[in-house]
C-alpha cells in the first residue's frame, strides 16, 4: 500500500471529467466485487485527476465508471508558482490521500452548514446541510473492511463523494428552483460547444 501511496501523484493518466446533467451522474453505482490492477489503477488515474483538476475528491462516476468507489484528499498543498516567463504553474504536496472502496454510513449526527462545490458542476457554488460527524465502513485496495470516523470538511468531502455512488450531486440538496436555473445553464452551454 505505502509503494502505491507514494506514487499516485508521479504515475497517472489525467482522465475526463463527466459533467452535469450526464446520466452517469444520476445512477446509483453497483458495488465492486472485483479487487485487482485494473482497479488499482483506475484509482492512481482518479487521485492523479483530483490533485490536477484541483479538487479534494472524486467519486468513480464522475469519471464514467458507475462503481461503489471515490477517492479524498482534504489536506494537500497546492501553492501557484509563476516563472520568468509569467507561466503560473502549481506545486503540490503534503498528500494524505484517502481509498473508500463500497463505504456504508454507521453513524451521522450534528449539522454543518458549507459551501460546496463539485468537479462536474464547474463554476459552481451552493451551501449544503450535512451531518457533522460520521463513522463510514468501508474497504480498501485490497477488500480488507476498515472503519472510519472524520468530522467537519472531511466528513463534508466523503458524504459528497458519496452522494456520487447514490446519483446524487450537491445540487439536489439545495431548492428546486435554483436547480433547475443551474440545470438550464448547463444544458446549454453544453449544447453551444
Amino acid at each position: 500500500m505505502s509503494d502505491f501511496l507514494e506514487n499516485y501523484t508521479l504515475v497517472g493518466e489525467k482522465l475526463g471529467i463527466i459533467t452535469y446533467p450526464s446520466p452517469v451522474l444520476s445512477k446509483k453505482a453497483v458495488p465492486v466485487d472485483l479487487f485487482d490492477d485494473s482497479l488499482v489503477q483506475l484509482i492512481k488515474n482518479m487521485l492523479f485527476t483530483m490533485y490536477h483538476a484541483p479538487g479534494i475528491g472524486l467519486a468513480a462516476p464522475q469519471v464514467n465508471h458507475s462503481k461503489r468507489f471515490f477517492v479524498i484528499d482534504t489536506e494537500y498543498s497546492r501553492e501557484e508558482i509563476v516563472d520568468s516567463d509569467g507561466d503560473k504553474t502549481f506545486k503540490l504536496g503534503d498528500f494524505k490521500p484517502q481509498i473508500f472502496i463500497n463505504p456504508k454510513f454507521l453513524e451521522k449526527d450534528g449539522t454543518i452548514v458549507h459551501e460546496e462545490g463539485c468537479l462536474s458542476l464547474p463554476g459552481y457554488y451552493e451551501e449544503v446541510t450535512r451531518a457533522e460527524h460520521i463513522v463510514l465502513e468501508y474497504q480498501d485496495i485490497h477488500g480488507k473492511k476498515h472503519i472510519k470516523k472524520a468530522s467537519g470538511l472531511e466528513a463534508i468531502c466523503i458524504q459528497h463523494e458519496y452522494d456520487h455512488l447514490e446519483g446524487i450531486v450537491f445540487i439536489d440538496h439545495i431548492s428546486l428552483i435554483k436547480k433547475n436555473l443551474i440545470r438550464k445553464k448547463l444544458t446549454k452551454e453544453k449544447k453551444s460547444k
